[in-house]
């Protein structure tokens, strides 16, 4: 359904100076229940979560400098999301309308259904894109507020037992604040593993959090992750 004539299109819009051009199929040949708003959907999620706004991360008509594919982590069916994995890895993005055709042949496999998955992978990549460096933010975030969860029912039960004089053994209350403080220890716990795991992941894999593009000046020794000091 994509037209290779807009293949030279995509490669003059990277010679302009962007890593990564994505199609946007404007004008689309598809059905407008099963595949169009479902489309919508997903890049409106896509775009407001991973701030990267294009109008079509579906179209699998894109372009892109070997160098940013290659500090581009894909497994799965991250496929959809290059762009704004890319973005995220330091890289420019553009989107120029293509040429879209009506399905001749085949029947698609892409449907309601698949809106579900990409709220799933997009809650994946939103974590890897904003809390793999620092795990310990989002899960020590969730159990400082189980904590204050757990002072709040605490309080409660105490001023009901004694301004009011209600049995703090038949108080839900009780047992909500004793959950929540268990969680909140759990969160806190998870997040210090969860550190532990990306610093030696990273360490071990000689992976830096950064992506260098140019050296400007010098020709200093290389670093530890291969690059060389200016």
């Amino acid at each position: 359904q994509n037209d290779p004539n807009d293949i030279p299109k995509l490669v003059a819009k990277l010679e302009e100076g962007y890593d990564v051009v994505s199609g946007w199929r404007k004008d689309r040949k598809d059905r407008f229940l099963t595949r169009k708003i479902p489309s919508w959907t997903a890049n409106y999620l896509i775009s407001k979560i991973t701030g990267v706004s294009l109008h079509d991360y579906g179209c699998s008509l894109k372009a892109y400098r070997s160098e940013v594919v290659k500090h581009t982590p894909l497994y799965g069916e991250m496929h959809r999301f290059i762009p704004a994995l890319a973005k995220w890895a330091g890289a420019n993005v553009a989107e120029i309308v293509v040429n879209h055709r009506p399905r001749i042949h085949g029947k698609t496999k892409y449907g309601l259904s698949r809106t579900v998955k990409v709220i799933l992978d997009l809650i994946t990549v939103k974590f890897l894109g904003s809390f793999s460096t620092k795990p310990l933010h989002i899960f020590g975030g969730l159990g400082l507020l189980a904590l204050l969860g757990s002072f709040a029912c605490a309080a409660t039960v105490l001023i009901m037992k004694f301004g009011y004089g209600y049995s703090m053994n038949r108080n839900p209350l009780l047992i909500v604040g004793a959950v929540l403080g268990m969680a909140s220890i759990q969160f806190l716990l998870m997040g210090l593993l969860a550190e532990m795991l990306a610093r030696t992941y990273h360490e071990s894999q000689k992976k830096p959090i950064y992506v260098i593009r140019t050296i400007l000046g010098g020709s200093g020794e290389k670093n530890e992750s291969g690059s060389r000091k200016g």
